[in-house]
């Protein structure tokens, strides 16, 4: 496995403007969206990241990014993961891995950080050097930090979050699942005073 420098905010910028500034020349019209740790990065949470994964709406889209970044070293050619159910390509640009894929599972629900309507409808545009990069919204990757239980990821979500305007609504959708008590912790640290009935 190739291991990443830990991606800092000034890493995760140049490294995805170096993506950006070849991919967007040949394929502008590209729907994409920035999750993952470094979406929390570019959003300004301090917390530990590694790679920068970018999801698109269809193969045809990571055959796109792969033939523009094609002078890049090559972790991973285009391949169906049938386990994880994504077309996926890795590449490392400046010592970050960078990878792109398709998620295709169909669901309605729109919490999810990785697929179904989700990540394309809650979504915000952030600077990142000349482009501004459509990114989960940070309350898919709270979503995403809590079901995997990551307390080293989640806490740093809250504390960002706890002193901005957050969607409590579309929170409380998504934390339904995990143990109520999980759901009151979150919620009274972020004094949010929703009713979990």
């Amino acid at each position: 496995m190739h291991v990443n420098p830990l991606l800092d905010r000034k890493l995760l910028e140049d490294t995805l403007t170096v993506v950006l500034d070849r991919v967007m020349p040949k394929a502008g019209d590209i729907e994409y969206r920035l999750l993952g740790t470094g979406a929390a990065l570019l959003h300004g949470v301090d917390l530990p990241a590694g790679d920068i994964a970018i999801l698109v709406k269809d193969r045809k889209a990571v055959d796109a990014f792969n033939d523009a970044l094609a002078c890049f070293k090559c972790l991973y050619p285009p391949t169906f993961l049938e386990d994880m159910r994504q077309y996926y390509v890795e590449f490392e640009i400046n010592g970050v891995d960078v990878g792109i894929s398709t998620v295709e599972i169909e669901t309605d629900l729109d919490w999810i950080e990785t697929y179904g309507p989700g990540p394309w409808v809650h979504y915000v545009l952030l600077p990142c050097g000349s482009h501004m990069v459509p990114t989960v919204k940070i309350e898919l990757r709270l979503i995403t930090e809590l079901y995997r239980g990551r307390q080293e990821r989640y806490d740093p979500l809250i504390e960002y979050m706890k002193t901005r305007v957050y969607d409590a609504t579309l929170l409380n959708r998504g934390i339904k699942g995990l143990k109520k008590d999980v759901q009151e912790k979150v919620l009274s640290r972020l004094n949010s005073s929703i009713d979990l009935s």
